[in-house]
C-alpha cells in the first residue's frame, strides 16, 4: 500500500486558504468520480507548538493500492487539474508531494 502525502505550507491567509481548500476538495472529488460523502483520504491541520507556527499548515494523504493505481491517477487529466489547483491555492508557497509505503 502506498500512501500520496502533500503537504501545505502555512498560507498567507489562513480564512481564503479554508475557502479555497474546500472549493479544492469538492473539485478533486468531481475529477475522480469519488462521491462526496467518501473521503478515502485525510487530512491534518497542524497546531502550533511552544515554538511557534510549524512550517506546514496541512497534511493531505490518500492510499493507493499499487505503484500502478498510484501512477494511473496521478497521470489522469483530472488529477493533472487537481494538482495545478493544489499549487494554485497554496498561498504561502508551493505544496510538497511525498510518496510513502504505508
Amino acid at each position: 500500500m502506498l500512501q500520496l502525502m502533500v503537504l501545505y505550507p502555512q498560507p498567507a491567509d489562513v480564512q481564503q486558504f479554508e475557502a479555497d481548500y474546500e472549493k479544492h476538495r469538492i473539485l478533486l472529488h468531481e475529477k475522480t468520480g469519488i462521491p462526496l460523502d467518501v473521503k478515502p483520504y485525510t487530512i491534518t491541520r497542524f497546531l502550533p507548538t511552544p515554538d511557534g507556527a510549524p512550517a506546514f499548515y496541512q497534511l493531505f494523504a490518500m492510499p493507493f493500492e499499487s505503484p500502478e493505481a498510484l501512477q494511473a491517477a496521478m497521470s489522469s487529466p483530472g488529477m493533472q487539474e487537481v494538482a495545478a489547483d493544489a499549487n494554485r491555492i497554496s498561498t504561502g508557497g508551493p505544496i510538497t508531494v511525498l510518496i510513502g509505503n504505508q
